[in-house]
């Protein structure tokens, strides 16, 4: 009897020693799915995005429809479904919504988005977006977006592939992670307006918003480096948020961070002009990331062949260590700014 006793002793110390380290996966270091960010992946699927064959993502068009398909196709090849909750990968957004607000004649569309669940708090949610519409065709020209939006756009992807590399490993987010790609920014920040009015998950769940929109140049300002990013809206709910930001650069990617445009007073007010501020008008902690305005900037111009891919791969790797310091920490942000 007392070797029994001794044995089922042993056997529960293993049991809960077990459930202890699953239940506390250490996620501390982020390194190894950092590396896994490609430039040659974000490279190879940004001449798919921004190619001539999707006729510029013009919101609802033929171009974009055929975009979100590639870009789907990208998220089944990395393992990543669409969220809980949804029947697929799109939210479906109507031309009478698309339109009220001043009629462009606007079709439906439809926001994309994929899902990675967490490991220990799942209600909670990180939200990644950017936008993968762009302005079309003019004349005989067509607008490619390559750096608005085809550069937020795969670099969105990317983050999704290496989180899920992750997950597969054992080191899945803590927090859930929803990868948002919108439609109708060019025409009024429609598509995230319609998300923060028909969330899929509560606002009160989602604990901040990473916006990426535009991060493959340089502008005018920075023309001896690339390696910059602006920064924006960060500190403007929460001070954690700018402080994740701050430290999680230091610590991994060491890029210039650039807070010119973060001023409440700067006249250019790119704080209320991308898809993170409709998350940040409900109260949600959201940060911005961008490189400024350029020459090809709405311009016919703006193609992939003048992206700079080591900028992109940098940026890229920024905003992932920064949602993975989200994702993972023990508490959400604290909104402690109006």
């Amino acid at each position: 009897m007392k070797k029994i006793v001794v044995l089922l002793l042993i056997a529960s110390a293993f049991s809960c020693k077990n459930t202890q380290s699953a239940a506390s996966k250490d996620n501390s270091d982020p390194t190894k799915y950092l590396n896994s960010i490609s430039e040659k992946d974000l490279k190879k699927m940004l001449y798919v995005v921004a190619s001539d064959e999707m006729q510029g993502r013009e919101t609802g068009s033929p171009g974009q429809k055929k975009a979100g398909l590639y870009m789907i196709e990208q998220y089944k090849k990395s393992g990543v479904s669409f969220p809980k909750g949804a029947k697929d990968y799109y939210q479906h957004i109507p031309a009478s919504f698309l339109n009220a607000r001043r009629n462009e004649n606007l079709p439906d569309s439809e926001n994309i988005w994929a899902y990675i669940e967490g490991s220990e708090k799942p209600n909670e949610v990180l939200v990644i977006s950017a936008h993968y519409d762009h302005v079309g065709v003019k004349g005989e020209d067509i607008y490619n977006g390559a750096d608005d939006d085809g550069s937020g756009t795969v670099a969105v992807i990317e983050m999704a592939k290496a989180f899920a590399k992750a997950k597969k490993q054992g080191h899945g987010p803590k927090r859930s992670i929803l990868f948002l790609h919108v439609t109708g920014e060019e025409h009024g920040l429609h598509g995230s307006r319609y998300y923060s009015e028909n969330p899929l998950f509560p606002l009160a769940n989602t604990i901040a918003d990473i916006n990426i929109d535009m991060i493959g140049r340089r502008d005018v300002e920075h023309t001896k480096t690339n390696n910059y990013v602006y920064v924006i809206g960060a500190d403007r709910l929460s001070s954690d948020l700018h402080n994740a930001v701050v430290s999680q650069n230091e610590k991994y990617t060491k890029v210039d961070l650039d807070f010119k445009f973060n001023d409440p007073k700067d006249p250019n007010h790119f704080y209320e002009r991308s898809d993170h501020y409709n998350f940040a008008k409900h109260g949600i902690p959201s940060v911005f990331f961008f490189n400024g305005v350029h020459e090809d900037y709405h311009g016919k111009d703006d193609n992939p062949e003048k992206i700079e891919y080591d900028a992109l791969t940098k940026r890229t790797k920024l905003a992932f260590v920064v949602a993975w310091d989200l994702a993972n920490r023990e508490n959400r942000p604290v909104v402690d700014k109006k």
